[in-house]
Parts: structure tokens; sequence; C-alpha cells
């Protein structure tokens, strides 16, 4: 897919870094692992971006500091110009509800509750009431293309309605950017297909962005752009 370059710029990362410490099993001093050693991105409105990599290059620490569940030890990432890291805890969990949408490898449904319910969480969160919640979840269940399955629980669903449930999710409160770690990880080739074909029918469709850690090459080869972690910073 060509890179759409002419869309403004939604998400701009500026040479994050991101260092844990590591304590020795002997009890002597504390050393510093260096995960992400100065990561600077843009990212534009309706993107679909591919973040690859060997496991333990720093793909997930990236997101999740994307997605503002972890703060980087120096650098900035800006939500249109918004030093997101700069806000209190609070705050920040308020801005990730409303602006960041997430979809795992696992889906973490809650399996006492319907599609629509499921759906709605997120939307109850920020405030919206319960009747306007679901019947914005059940615009969304038709959005991924599962309104015959509206009252069913995860546990009467497929895995790849399931995934399809938690794309919804993510999209329920319009969010700036979807974050999906291993989103077809889990599941058969027919499933994961159906779920690249949905990713990419939004990102062209509703101008939703996306950026998406994968191990799958045929998902990374849908993206605009492929964007490749090599030892803490971006490759070539």
């Amino acid at each position: 897919m060509a890179r759409r370059t002419e869309r403004e710029i939604v998400i701009r990362v500026e040479d994050v870094k991101k260092s844990f410490p590591v304590a020795h099993r002997d009890g002597g001093e504390k050393s510093v692992l260096e995960v992400l050693r100065g990561i600077t991105l843009e990212i534009r409105k309706g993107e679909t971006i591919a973040i690859v990599g060997a496991s333990g290059a720093g793909k997930s620490t990236l997101l999740h500091i994307l997605g503002t569940l972890d703060r980087p030890s120096d650098g900035k990432v800006k939500y249109n110009d918004l030093d997101v890291a700069s806000l209190e805890d609070d705050a920040l969990s308020r801005f990730r509800n409303r602006h960041v949408g997430f979809v795992f490898q696992f889906h973490h449904l809650l399996p006492e509750f319907s599609a629509v319910e499921n759906v709605a969480i997120p939307a109850m969160i920020s405030g919206v009431p319960l009747r306007q919640a679901l019947t914005k979840a059940s615009e969304m269940l038709a959005v991924v293309g599962l309104t015959s399955r509206h009252d069913h629980k995860p546990p009467q669903l497929s895995g790849g309605e399931q995934q399809r449930v938690a794309v919804a999710r993510a999209l329920i409160n319009e969010p700036l950017v979807v974050l999906a770690d291993e989103p077809t990880g889990n599941l058969d080739t027919a499933n994961a297909g159906a779920v690249h074909d949905l990713i990419a029918k939004l990102s062209r469709e509703q101008e939703q962005t996306f950026v998406i850690v994968t191990h799958n090459e045929k998902l990374a080869k849908q993206a605009d752009r492929v964007v490749r972690i090599v030892d803490g910073v971006v490759g070539t």
C-alpha cells in the first residue's frame, strides 16, 4: 500500500528512550537495561504502520509508551502537539480512554457480558449514558460485521469473532489511534485473514490510524509503512 504522506501528523515520537533497572542475583549494584535507545517517528491520520523486529527488540515497549501505558525514560510522545507524559496519572487515564484504542493478541473480553456490552464498556467509562453507549456499541458491531452476534457472550463466539469484538471495542470512542499487539497471533489463517482485511477496510474507509506490532508478514505487507526496530532504534 502507498504511504499517505499528505495527511496530517497526529502523533510525534521524539527521541524516546526507555531503560529499566536490573537487579543482580548476587545482590550487587543494579545495572540498567536500555530497551529503547532513541526512537523518532511520525504517525499520520489514517495510516497503518506495522512495527516489526526480533523478539526483545523493544516493539511492545514502544507500543506501551505510545499508548500511555508506560512513560518514557527520556524523550516525548506528542498527540497533536500535547506531550502526554506531562499529564498527571488521572488525566493520562482519561486521555487514554478517550483517544487510544487497544487490541491485544488475547481479546480480554469479559465472559459474563454480551458482545455489545463488552464493546460499550470504554464509552461508559468515559461517561456516556448506558443507553447511548449500547446504541453506539451496536453500530460498531455492524462496522465489524457482527450484527448477528450482538447478544452472544464471548464463549459463544469463534476466536476471529472475539477479536473483531475487541476491534469494535477499541473503536467505540473514535480514538486518534488504535494500537494492536500481535492482533492475529492467536488466530488460525482464515480468521487472521479476516482481521487483516477488517483493519485495511477501517483504515481506508474511516481513516482510522493503526499502529500494529506483528510477526505476521502478510499483515505487515498490508500496512502503509513498516517500521523495523533493531536493538532499540529504528533500523533500515
